[in-house]
C-alpha cells in the first residue's frame, strides 16, 4: 500500500508583504532580541509548512514547545520568529528578529490577517456554518448557489476547498488559522466575491477561525458526536456559540429542526432568522419536501411574506433540503435577491457531493450509496431516506474511526441493526487502535438490538464491500458508512491511499454491474 502524503498549504502567488516592525505594533508587542526589522509574506506554525519570509510562531504544544524546532524554521526559510516567555529558553541565539508573544495561539489568527492583508474592507463575503451534520453539505451548497446566480465562489469544508474554478482536496475540517488566511488571500487575488466556510466545535475552541469576521453564520443542528472531548450537550452546543459572537458575525441563521436549535436561536448575539422543515415548529421560513427519489430530493422554500423558492439537490433525504434551505437564506441574509435565486434555481442546485449520500452504482445496477455519515444522527437519517426509495432489501455497511468517540459505536450498530435487512461491520480508520476492538463495540451494540439478525463481523472493508455486492439485486440498496469522500485510510499513523468509492465500483464491476 502506497503512503499518501497531506496535501500543501494553498498561499496566495503575490503575497502581501509587511515589516516585523508593523505586525508588531498591530499586536502591540516589542522586539527582544535586537532590532533589525524584517518584510515577512506569510505565517507558519509547523516546520513542514515553513516557506521563505515567513514568521514562525513558535508556540506551546501537548508534549513540547514549537520553540525547540527554531532552528528547523529558519533554515526552512523563517524571517522572523514568535514565541512566548518559555519559549525564549529554548530558543537561544538565532539569526533572525523575534518577538515575544505571550498566549501566542491567541493571537495567530490577528497576526495572519494582518500579514495576508485580510482587512475587513478587503474581505469578500463570509459565511460560516457549524452543527454537528450538514455543515459540508450546506457550504457546498453554498458554493453552487454563488455559481448559479453569477457570483465567484470560494469555500471551505471538509471534503475540499474551492477558490473560484479551482478545486483542492482538504487538509483539515477547519484549517488552522495561518491556513485559513492564506487561502482567503488567494480567493481575493481570484477576485472571489463570497466564500461558505466549514467551522467545527475545535475550530473554534484551537481558534483556527480567528481573525475572520462572517457577514453571516448558521446553525444546522445538535446531535451525539466528539463526546470524548465534551460531557454533555450543553457543553458540546456552548462550544458552537462563539460562532454567533457579535465580535464574528453580523447576522444568523438557526434551523430548528433539532431541540437545541432554540437554544442556539436564544443564545445568539446577532440578530437571526429561522427555518425548520418540522410542521409543529414555528419558524420564519419553512421548509416542504415536495418530491423525493434516488439522487433527488426537491422541495419549496417559503418564507415570512410568502415569498416561495422552488428547487431541489441531486441527494436523497429531506434533511439535505433542509440544510439547501439553510444555505439559500444565507445567501438572502447578505444580500442576495430572492427573487432572483427563485428563478436561477428553478432547475435545482447543481451541488453532488463526494461521500454525501454519493449512489456510485451504474444505471440498472443496485444502488451504492458511499457516505461519510460517523454520527448516530445522520446515518439513522440516511438510512431512513435510502429506505424511502428502496424497493427492495437494505443491507448497511459500516466501519468507524479509531481514537474517537467510543461512546457512539454500540449506539450506531443498534441504528444499523434495527433499520437494516442484513448488516456487516468492517474497518475503517483504526488510527493507532486495534480494528478488531472497534469492530466488536459495533458488532456488540448490533446483536444487543437484534440477536437474530443478519449481522456480519467482517476484516478488511475490500472484502466486506464485495460480500456486500454479492448479496444484493436490481432494486436493492447498499449503504457503505465510514469512507465518504477520504481518499485514504490512517492506520497507525500512515495516511495509506485508498477510495471506498473506487472500491464500491470496482465490486459492483466484479459482480456483473458495469
Amino acid at each position: 500500500m502506497v503512503e499518501q502524503s497531506i496535501p500543501p498549504i494553498l498561499r496566495p502567488d503575490n503575497p502581501n508583504r509587511v515589516r516585523l516592525s508593523a505586525l508588531a505594533k498591530e499586536l502591540e508587542v516589542s522586539f527582544t532580541s535586537g532590532t533589525d526589522d524584517a518584510e515577512l509574506t506569510g505565517v507558519s506554525m509547523n516546520t513542514s509548512d515553513v516557506r521563505q519570509g515567513d514568521i514562525f510562531f513558535a508556540m506551546p504544544g501537548l508534549k513540547t514547545h514549537g520553540a525547540k524546532f527554531a532552528s528547523q524554521a529558519i533554515a526552512g526559510g523563517a524571517a522572523a520568529i514568535a514565541t512566548d516567555a518559555e519559549g525564549l529558553e529554548y530558543l537561544g541565539p538565532v539569526k533572525v528578529p523575534v518577538i515575544v508573544v505571550e498566549s501566542p495561539r491567541l493571537r495567530l489568527g490577528e497576526a495572519a490577517r494582518f500579514v495576508y492583508g485580510n482587512s475587513l474592507d478587503e474581505m469578500p463575503r463570509m459565511y460560516g456554518v457549524t452543527g454537528t451534520n450538514g455543515k459540508t453539505s450546506t457550504v457546498h451548497f453554498l458554493s453552487a448557489i454563488f455559481r448559479q446566480i453569477g457570483a465567484i465562489p470560494g469555500m471551505s469544508s471538509s471534503v475540499e476547498r474551492h477558490i473560484a474554478d479551482d478545486i483542492i482536496i482538504s487538509r483539515l475540517t477547519s484549517p488552522e488559522a495561518p491556513e485559513s488566511h492564506a487561502l482567503i488571500a488567494r480567493m481575493r487575488e481570484h477576485n472571489v466575491t463570497d466564500v461558505g466556510w466549514e467551522v467545527s466545535a475545535q475550530a473554534l475552541r484551537q481558534h483556527r477561525v480567528d481573525g475572520i469576521f462572517f457577514d453571516v453564520v448558521a446553525f444546522t443542528n445538535l446531535s451525539h458526536d466528539h463526546f470524548d472531548e465534551f460531557d454533555s450537550y450543553e457543553q458540546y452546543l456552548a462550544s458552537k456559540m462563539p460562532l454567533f459572537h457579535k465580535a464574528r458575525a453580523g447576522k444568523g441563521v438557526v434551523c430548528l429542526d433539532t431541540e437545541y436549535g432554540q437554544a442556539f436561536l436564544e443564545a445568539s448575539e446577532v440578530p437571526c432568522v429561522t427555518i425548520t422543515l418540522r410542521k409543529d415548529i414555528k419558524s420564519d421560513w419553512k421548509v416542504k419536501v415536495t418530491d423525493e427519489g434516488v439522487g433527488l430530493t426537491a422541495f419549496d422554500l417559503t418564507g415570512p411574506d410568502g415569498e416561495t423558492i422552488s428547487t431541489s439537490v441531486p441527494i436523497i433525504g429531506d434533511y439535505m433540503a433542509s440544510n439547501a434551505g439553510v444555505a439559500i437564506l444565507m445567501a438572502i441574509q447578505a444580500g442576495h435577491d430572492w427573487k432572483k435565486l427563485a428563478v436561477d434555481l428553478k432547475d435545482g442546485i447543481d451541488a453532488p457531493i463526494a461521500g454525501r449520500g454519493d449512489n456510485v452504482a451504474p444505471n440498472g445496477a443496485p444502488s451504492v450509496y458511499v457516505d461519510f455519515g460517523h454520527t448516530p444522527d445522520s446515518i439513522e437519517m440516511t438510512i431512513k431516506a435510502a429506505r424511502k426509495v428502496t424497493s427492495g432489501k437494505l443491507v448497511v455497511v459500516v466501519g468507524l474511526d479509531g481514537d474517537r468517540d467510543k461512546i457512539k459505536r454500540p449506539m450506531i450498530g443498534a441504528i444499523c441493526a434495527r433499520l437494516s435487512d442484513a448488516m456487516i461491520v468492517t474497518d475503517h480508520n483504526p488510527r493507532f487502535e486495534d480494528p478488531a476492538i472497534i469492530r466488536q463495540m459495533i458488532y456488540d451494540g448490533a446483536i444487543a438490538e437484534r440477536p437474530e439478525h443478519d449481522i456480519r463481523n467482517l476484516e478488511g472493508p475490500e472484502r466486506a464491500i464485495r460480500i456486500a455486492v454479492s448479496m444484493v439485486t436490481k432494486g436493492d440498496t447498499i449503504i457503505w458508512f465510514g469512507p465518504g469522500h477520504q481518499e485514504h485510510r490512517d492506520i497507525m499513523g500512515v495516511r495509506t491511499k485508498y477510495s471506498g468509492r473506487a472500491q464500491a465500483k470496482a465490486a459492483l464491476a466484479e459482480a456483473g454491474w458495469k
